[in-house]
């Protein structure tokens, strides 16, 4: 799984150590100050242990029992826990029971449509949004990906952090021309897609769950990322929801603070329990 290092982080009070994969994400982090423990990545739990191990005071603080939520724990149990989730994860639920290969050649040849195609391009969309949001963990940032909702339907990623709460909506159009109105999204000059309207009520939906939960005023901004398109032009009149692309996201590390780091942990306590989102 390569190699970890451990890297203090002392910022807004805070004493950490985050654990990393040599060259790539964060996989955990250990606050010194109150000896808690967050796996990242259930992958390399055994691997942050071994690599903690010299940084913490007892072998008590090891103990497997801490790190499995309990009645108490505001943490949830594995099977409710979204932060376990991968970029994508839920159209990777549906292209495991996509045709083969051979199926959707036929298809092609009968002009049947074959939804697998859509589903590949907003996986590979979903997994490179997630990729430059997982790069801002470093900066105090958390990021949940692919939160199922009753409907069936999905958020693609919920990011929190010091610049506050946001929705984001990945959009693949690599090359393509797209104009933001503000209900409407057209590619290539193309028929109005409801792209706007719905990530507009995703991030409703979103602040009203993540109210309700935290007992507490969530607001949610909604943002629409397209992927590597050609040109992006948005409509000046659109105020409520945002509209960049993918690479825009790192200029994330500088946003203004309008979240404190208690209150991140606890909006993002609440987010990641796929219980929050039951009755969205």
């Amino acid at each position: 799984m390569g190699n970890l290092e451990v890297q203090p982080w002392m910022r807004y009070g805070h004493d950490r150590l985050y654990v990393r994969v040599i060259g790539g994400d964060n996989v955990a982090w250990f606050d010194r100050k109150s000896g808690h423990i967050e796996i990242l990545d259930a992958a390399y739990r055994d691997q942050v242990l071994d690599a903690l191990a010299p940084y913490l005071a007892t072998p008590a603080s090891l103990t497997p029992t801490e790190l499995r939520p309990t009645a108490n724990s505001p943490f949830p149990a594995p099977d409710d826990d979204l932060a376990l989730n991968k970029p994508g994860a839920q159209l990777l639920l549906r292209l495991e029971d996509s045709p083969t290969w051979f199926t959707r050649l036929l298809m092609r040849l009968r002009g049947q449509k074959d939804e697998s195609t859509s589903w590949r391009k907003g996986l590979s969309g979903e997994e490179t949004v997630g990729a430059e949001l997982n790069r801002l963990k470093a900066r105090g940032w958390m990021v949940l990906h692919s939160i199922p909702l009753p409907s069936g339907a999905d958020l693609d990623h919920l990011l929190i952090g010091p610049g506050g709460v946001f929705c984001l909506n990945t959009k693949n159009f690599s090359d393509a021309r797209v104009w933001v109105g503000d209900d409407v999204v057209k590619v290539n000059g193309g028929p109005g897609r409801p792209y706007v309207r719905k990530s507009r009520l995703e991030g409703h939906k979103a602040s009203t769950a993540l109210t309700r939960a935290c007992g507490f005023p969530v607001s949610v901004t909604p943002i629409l990322v397209f992927v590597s398109p050609a040109r992006l032009d948005i409509a000046p009149s659109l105020h409520d929801v945002r509209a960049i692309k993918h690479r825009e996201l790192s200029s994330f590390r500088q946003q203004s603070v309008v979240l404190h780091p208690a209150g991140i942990e606890s909006v993002y306590a609440v987010a990641r329990n796929r219980r929050t989102w039951l009755s969205t």
